[in-house]
């Protein structure tokens, strides 16, 4: 994970949107919760992510990724428009766009970023105030194993490799504005529900 220096223009007089991080161990329930705070109506907007890979199905560009090539996406990198990018594999780039929070953030509407605790920190850093930086944490790594083990779609290897991943991960928990200890579904969603608010009142 690479990341760039970014100065934001920080003009009071310009309403703009703020910039909500998830970041959490595969398998904490962080898609659920995000999905359940938009379906209570908040004004939030997904930011979309960049990659180098071909489109699958009836994948569009501009709606579910900007789809680039690889040379176009690394002429990106030199040209430090990215926030934070990864070679996930060799020419398979994905990373978040600068212009991507200017264009969602200009229109007053709050950005909402799914990264990873490396990418949440780091922009984090950059955005400073106008940042949230929320890490989903399940109870224990026992309990993650159980809900990766009975989602069933991981092979026992894949599953070790996540675990492992996680035992790093939970380590970059101080390092966000707030920690949901994902035990009970709903008291997570509403306790995500309550730090937001706060947040977007301020």
């Amino acid at each position: 994970m690479k990341d760039f220096c970014y100065h934001t223009n920080r003009n009071k007089h310009n309403k703009k949107g703020k910039l909500i991080i998830f970041s959490a161990p595969s398998g904490s329930g962080k898609s659920t919760i995000v999905n359940a705070l938009l379906k209570k109506g908040f004004d939030l907007e997904f930011s979309i992510s960049a990659t180098s890979r071909l489109p699958r199905g009836a994948e569009q560009d501009g709606v579910e990724y900007y789809f680039l090539t690889p040379d176009a996406f690394r002429q990106k990198i030199e040209h430090e428009e990215f926030l934070e990018w990864e070679e996930v594999y060799t020419d398979t780039y994905y990373g978040t766009l600068k212009s991507e929070v200017e264009r969602i953030t200009s229109k007053g509407k709050n950005i909402v970023f799914d990264v990873d605790v490396v990418g949440g920190v780091n922009i984090k850093k950059m955005y400073g105030d106008r940042a949230l930086s929320l890490f989903i944490q399940p109870p224990s790594i026992e309990e993650l194993r159980n809900r990766l083990v009975g989602r069933s779609t991981d092979s026992e290897e894949k599953i070790a490799q996540r675990i492992g991943k996680a035992e790093e991960e939970l380590s970059y928990a101080p390092k966000f504005d707030k920690t949901i200890v994902n035990d009970d579904l709903e008291t997570a969603i509403n306790e995500t529900e309550n730090v937001l608010s706060e947040f977007l009142k301020k």
